[in-house]
Parts: C-alpha cells; structure tokens; sequence
C-alpha cells in the first residue's frame, strides 16, 4: 500500500490570509497581545543586535533607507523591519542585508502561530513578532526598526532599551486612532523614546516639537533637534549637513524631493550622535545620498501611490516617504 500523500505546505500568502482571521480588526492598537505573544515565544525581542527605532509621519521609510545605505557602505551588517510592502511581503523583513525567503518566512510565521495557539492578534502584530524571531537568530550589528502606526501602542514599541529613537516629521495622521489634535499625536509618537536613549528629531511644528522636548526631558534622552543641534540645507543641488562635529558637502539624494535632503539629513543626524558607530566621512559620501534606494520591492519603480496588499499595514502609501 503506498503511504499518503504529504499534505502540501500552504503558500506565504494562504498563511498571510489565515493568520489575519485571527482577529477581526485589522488595527486594534494595544500591547497585551503582542506582549503575551512574545513570552510564549521566549521573549526574542530582548535577543536583538542594537535597535534603531523610527516613527513619524513622514519619511520614515527612506530615511530607514539612508541610514541602511550608510550603515552598509561602513561595512556593517543590518536588519531592516518596515512597512508596508508593495508586492510581496517578503519586502518588509530584510535579514543581514538579504530580503527573506519564502520558505524562511513560512518557517517563521508557522512558528509564530503554534505559539499564539489560536489567541486573538492581528496580522502586524504577527508579523512584527516574525521579524524579532528572524532578527534574534541572525547575527547583525543594528536593527532598523519602523513603527507601524502611532507609537505609543505599535506592536514595534517592546524595545525598551534602544540604541537611539527617530521621529521624522509628524502631521495630521490616522486621526480615528492616534487623536484628532497634532499634540496628541506627537504625543503617540513620542512615547518610543526610552530613558537614557538619544533621540534625534526632524523639523517640527511648535505644537509637535513641544511635546517631544518634553518627552525627551522626561526620559532624561538627549535630544538631536533639526534646526537645533544640526542642519541641513541644499546648495547649488548638493546636500549640506552641519553640526557641531563639523561640516558635510554631499551629492543630492537620489531619492526624488526636496524632503529627500530633510530625510537624509535625520539619517546623518542619528549615526552621528552615536558612539556606538563612528562612521567615517567616506561611508557617508559613498552611499549616505547617491545609493540609497527604498527598501522595499527592489528593482521595481517606486510609485506616487499604491495600496498595500493584505498584511504589512494596508494604508496609501504615498511619495513622500
């Protein structure tokens, strides 16, 4: 008699579907279930090389993009977690500089579920969960972290000692969950800045900047403000950064916008209040602008807008990334 068939692996995206019936919302921001989650899990996010933790409105992902692009022309190995994907969710979870393959990322979302045994939880909270398993077990030198949405309440918001916090830009942003006042998002936002961790700050609004000042005095992190402690500006088509360690003159970002040279500026900001990387002069000329790309979908243009499929946080994404 011959033996049975073995029953075939379901796809990435049939275990996508069945992961995200585990919760009737696809956003229900809270920590609980993250935090059940990963202690089932043997708590991987406490396993990681040095965070880098970036939330905002604005510019999060190309300023992720920057700070990858610098980080690798100094030779150092990177984890990369962002959201949302443009056509495979493969794109999200970048492991020591390699996007994850379909069966590594099979492997992880089946381990991830056994764990969670059936409990409530969203998608992103699986997925960000998947990425701490990968991150945990792969070496690297720095994980660059994306907040999926808001902050305080994201399922990325379990570091509690990170290497350094980001904010880009904050504007009016998913009112129905973050409040319909910009304090009161700058305040969600905020809230990933951790004590005694550097925070380093793009340009703000009044409203907004004094709610992250006031953070950061709270958690006694020194802050890095855009217009304060550093500058950037565009002359004669080139970017100029400053700070008190000196002055950069470096080719336009190859990203397209002039809030490029803003997001590139916040990403020269963070590795240079580091003392964790000293980053030569050469790394930050050779890749810091000209060959930064957006991590996600390699190879493909990157679109004015474009609707995420399921998982990864569906939203509009838009340019101005």
């Amino acid at each position: 008699m011959n033996a049975p068939a073995a029953k075939p692996q379901p796809s990435v995206g049939e275990l996508i579907a069945r992961l995200s019936a585990l919760h009737p919302k696809r956003i229900d921001l809270s920590l609980d279930r993250m935090n059940r989650l990963l202690e089932q899990l043997g708590h991987p996010e406490r396993k990681l090389p040095p965070v880098i933790h970036v939330a905002g409105t604005n510019g999060k992902g190309s300023t992720i993009a920057y700070l990858r692009a610098i980080l690798e022309a100094a030779g150092l190995r990177v984890h990369v977690y962002t959201s949302p994907y443009l056509v495979r969710i493969n794109e999200c979870f970048r492991v020591a500089g390699a996007l994850v393959g379909d069966d590594e990322l099979r492997a992880v979302f089946e381990h991830c579920e056994r764990a969670n045994a059936g409990e409530p939880i969203t998608i992103f909270e699986i997925e960000t969960a998947a990425a701490f398993c990968l991150f945990a077990k792969a070496p690297a030198d720095v994980v660059l972290l994306e907040v999926g949405l808001g902050g305080r309440l994201d399922a990325t918001n379990v570091i509690d000692a990170p290497l350094a916090t980001v904010i880009s830009p904050v504007s009016m942003d998913h009112t129905e969950f973050l409040g319909d006042t910009l304090t009161a998002i700058a305040g969600e936002k905020a809230a990933i800045i951790k004590r005694n961790a550097p925070v380093v700050c793009a340009e703000q609004s009044p409203e907004a900047m004094a709610v992250i000042e006031a953070q950061a005095d709270r958690m006694r992190a020194a802050l890095h403000a855009a217009g304060q402690q550093w500058h950037v500006s565009v002359e004669r088509g080139r970017l100029v950064y400053q700070d008190d360690r000196g002055l950069m003159d470096l080719a336009a970002p190859k990203l397209f916008g002039r809030h490029q040279f803003d997001n590139a500026g916040l990403a020269i900001a963070t590795l240079r209040a580091l003392e964790a990387f000293r980053i030569g002069m050469s790394a930050f000329a050779r890749s810091g602008s000209t060959a930064a790309t957006m991590p996600r979908a390699d190879g493909l243009p990157r679109r004015r807008s474009a609707i995420s499929r399921s998982g990864c946080r569906g939203r509009w994404w838009s340019s101005r990334a």
